[in-house]
């Protein structure tokens, strides 16, 4: 958008000028614009890519943190599990040794 506006300026100062004898200096300026406009084109293009490339990155951090968080919910879940297998059966045990013990 601003190289347009840029564009246009620089086509509002060379018609406002046409009517000058001496039109170098104009050409010159004009092609000084021309120059900066094409520098500021591809610095764009570079931003683009480093900002596409930068956004696919993010997303794949995004996904292997949801995969990782996955992983430790069930990791959580299974610990939970073996603790409450663990419990039943040291209650289990408990039991035998009272049992016999009593007797």
């Amino acid at each position: 958008m601003k190289v347009r506006v840029e564009l246009g300026v620089m086509a509002a100062v060379g018609f406002a000028l046409a009517g000058c004898t001496d039109l170098k200096p104009i050409q010159s300026d004009v092609q000084d614009l021309h120059t900066q406009v094409s520098r500021l084109s591809a610095d764009v293009a570079s931003m683009k890519s480093t900002l596409d490339s930068t956004s696919q990155s993010a997303k794949q951090a995004q996904q292997a943190a949801e995969r990782a968080s996955s992983t430790a919910n069930q990791a959580l879940a299974l610990a939970q599990s073996n603790q409450k297998a663990i419990d039943a059966t040291n209650e289990k045990l408990d039991r035998m040794f009272r049992r016999h013990l009593s007797k």
